[in-house]
């Protein structure tokens, strides 16, 4: 038992550090494409990816049973739709040196997540719970009050990956067959927005630019590799520890934000992220109880 609390916390540890820190670092030296065709790239090559290793591990039955079913394709539609927007929207943040309003959402989502859970799934609730959500509901109003915006990349970011993991719970799939239904029904739209930004000369992606292409193409690595960790972890200790540990995302990315990339972070925006993080330790708390 005790191994494999080990083994499953180096797993998701892994994979919460790479999308928080390996994760920036690769996409922010490949910001030199727009996160409209990195979102085509990460797509089409994690697809691409993914078929080999369904071919490798054999579990293309799996793959054809969860086809047959035409419900559970509109779902897989939908969730395709739904990641594709919330990868364009954190590759945008990152592009645009909005890393803290990136870092803001991923420490939303779960807590979305468990109100989601309780509309829809009618799942249990408490106090506390009810408590973090409130929460973060109060910061961002702060947020919109003070700032006179709306931090509409942290709201796009949770939002879309909260109702992901919602209408996933839907679907009896492991996440990379899920993935690769997914990216394989958005690979036609990704085609033809790559078509679009050819014929504008809008794409970075070329035959005549093989050393930027190739950076391009790891778009796909970049995704798996910490999926299959975070999913190895997941499998060896739960969800109740490996949530807890996922939080180490957006908090690196908060600090790579101020301490590396230097983005400013006014007082009223700290002020929001201290009601979040109050939430979150709630939150927390919560997940140690289960």
């Amino acid at each position: 038992m005790k191994k494999n609390l080990l083994e499953g916390s180096f797993y998701t540890i892994g994979a919460s550090l790479w999308w928080g820190v390996i994760g920036v670092f690769y996409f922010k030296f490949v910001s030199f494409a727009t996160p409209l065709e990195l979102t085509i790239h990460r797509t089409i090559w994690t697809a691409l990816l993914l078929v080999i290793t369904t071919n490798y591990y054999s579990k293309w039955t799996e793959f054809n049973r969860v086809i047959k079913n035409p419900q559970n394709l509109i779902l897989l539609l939908i969730t395709g739709l739904l990641i594709s927007i919330n990868w364009f929207t954190w590759l945008y943040a990152v592009s645009t040196n909005n890393l803290l309003d990136g870092s803001l959402g991923y420490y939303i989502f779960p807590i979305l997540s468990v109100f989601f859970g309780i509309i829809f799934l009618k799942e249990p609730y408490n106090r506390n719970k009810i408590i973090s959500v409130i929460l973060v509901i109060i910061s961002l109003c702060y947020l919109l009050y003070h700032l006179k915006s709306i931090p509409w990349i942290g709201i796009t970011v949770a939002l879309t990956f909260s109702l992901y993991g919602l209408i996933r719970k839907k679907i009896n799939v492991s996440s990379d067959i899920g993935l690769l239904i997914e990216t394989l029904l958005m690979t036609p739209l990704a085609l033809l927005l790559f078509y679009y930004l050819f014929e504008n000369n809008l794409n970075i992606f070329s035959i005549s630019e093989p050393n930027l292409s190739f950076y391009l193409f790891w778009a796909g690595f970049m995704t798996l590799i910490p999926l299959f960790l975070y999913t190895k972890g997941f499998d060896l200790i739960g969800i109740g520890p490996a949530s807890m540990i996922f939080f180490l995302t957006p908090t690196a990315q908060f600090f790579l934000g101020i301490l590396y990339y230097r983005e400013p972070l006014v007082l009223n925006k700290f002020i929001s992220f201290i009601l979040i993080w109050i939430a979150v330790i709630i939150y927390l708390n919560e997940l140690r109880k289960e």
